[in-house]
């Protein structure tokens, strides 16, 4: 097994380096930025013929694979290296990979477009670019889908449990917690959703994605 994953940690690519990170698995990270012209080349499009970040190429006894999605390269790494036994991320059960499904395209779905308009609006672009009514049209727009995880994160809690499909930090938390970090920029929409912005908080802080956010800012 050799895996290899092309992006940088401050785009989707920080979702299957993550994951990675959290499996302890050894992989080839080649930092391929989004922009300049690096996802054009001959030899990425020979790998993702969409020219985007990211790519996990998996070189497997039985061939390669090549992944290209963000959540698909996550969700992959997790079905394919996880443990399966409940002392990682990987789903441990049929219900545990529902989960993991269901919360990753409803994170793609429901969440990423205003977030990541949350993120450009408030901290990615230069203040002269930034759009005050774009912004507050997302951050009103990201009430709706970060109320239903509020919500279940409530429900979660009344259980006595603190992540979103299972006792323990799963690639069901990675995913979404990867988009709607894109939000926490927004201090109104985290005091409106505490327990959001609690569950964010801790899942960031896990060693894994520190140890990446580290290694980022020494590239840098």
């Amino acid at each position: 097994m050799a895996l290899t994953i092309y992006g940088i940690f401050a785009s989707r690519a920080v979702r299957p380096l993550w994951a990675a990170q959290e499996l302890g698995l050894p992989y080839t990270h080649v930092p391929t930025p989004y922009q300049g012209g690096a996802t054009r080349t001959p030899e990425f499009l020979a790998l993702n013929p969409n020219g985007r970040i990211p790519v996990l190429v998996d070189e497997r006894p039985e061939g390669r694979v090549v992944v290209w999605e963000s959540m698909a390269c996550a969700l992959y790494l997790a079905r394919h290296y996880g443990k399966g036994d409940g002392s990682d991320l990987a789903p441990v059960s049929p219900a545990e990979d529902a989960e993991a499904l269901r919360w990753a395209f409803w994170a793609v779905t429901e969440l990423e477009a205003d977030a990541l308009c949350v993120l450009m609006h408030r901290l990615g672009l230069p203040p002269e670019r930034r759009d005050a009514g774009k912004l507050a049209a997302a951050e009103r727009r990201l009430r709706g889908p970060l109320k239903v995880l509020e919500d279940h994160l409530a429900a979660r809690a009344a259980h006595g449990l603190d992540h979103l499909a299972a006792a323990r930090f799963t690639i069901a938390d990675l995913c979404v917690a990867c988009v709607a970090n894109w939000a926490r920029p927004s201090q109104e929409l985290m005091h409106a959703f505490p327990r959001v912005h609690d569950w964010l908080q801790r899942c960031h802080a896990r060693p894994a994605y520190q140890v990446l956010k580290a290694a980022a800012k020494g590239q840098g």
